[in-house]
């Protein structure tokens, strides 16, 4: 048994989901979100809460339950509060700045990276090394970051690069003499 699939997805006030042709589609404040449901699970939508249950014993139904709750809790979620990460730029004249509809990135290039910011993400910096990439949608949100990051990993020694808020990098120690 799937102990997260056994918990139903609550849905808050000013959102509505809706099932038409094995498509969930749930709108709010922030949007508007659509998934395919998968025939291994049945979705129900009750008074204030969407259940998901495996339509059969099979393994591959129980083992899709839990993810499929996910992902359904994801798109309320998105839609009601919306997702968010964060970026911090570490190195000696490493900086980021939203000109329009680019995030232009200083990284230590011979060149400025100007990575064009997709539409359904809001990109904002606060300050020169921080970088808030938000969105409705979880998935698009850890993509823009994870591309954004790929520009410039954080190195082990010095710790410079972009890292996520929170991520914790293995420092190594430099040649001794």
């Amino acid at each position: 048994m799937s102990r997260i699939g056994k918990k139903a997805v609550a849905i808050p006030a000013g959102v509505t989901a809706t099932i038409n042709d094995r498509i969930l589609v749930v709108k709010g404040p922030k949007g508007e979100l659509s998934m395919p449901l998968v025939d291994d699970i049945s979705y129900t939508i009750e008074a204030a809460e969407i259940a998901v249950l495996p339509a059969s014993d099979t393994k591959r139904a129980r083992s899709f339950w839990g993810m499929q709750r996910t992902l359904v809790s994801n798109l309320v979620t998105g839609v009601s509060d919306g997702f968010t990460k964060v970026l911090l730029i570490t190195g000696v004249g490493y900086r980021a700045s939203v000109q329009g509809a680019n995030l232009k990135l200083q990284l230590g290039y011979s060149h400025d990276v100007d990575f064009a910011i997709p539409d359904g993400i809001t990109i904002k910096t606060p300050d020169p090394t921080t970088v808030e990439i938000t969105g409705s949608d979880k998935q698009r949100v850890g993509q823009v970051a994870a591309e954004i990051r790929r520009w410039r990993k954080p190195e082990p020694y010095k710790g410079k690069g972009i890292k996520y808020r929170g991520e914790v990098i293995f420092r190594k120690e430099g040649k001794k003499k």
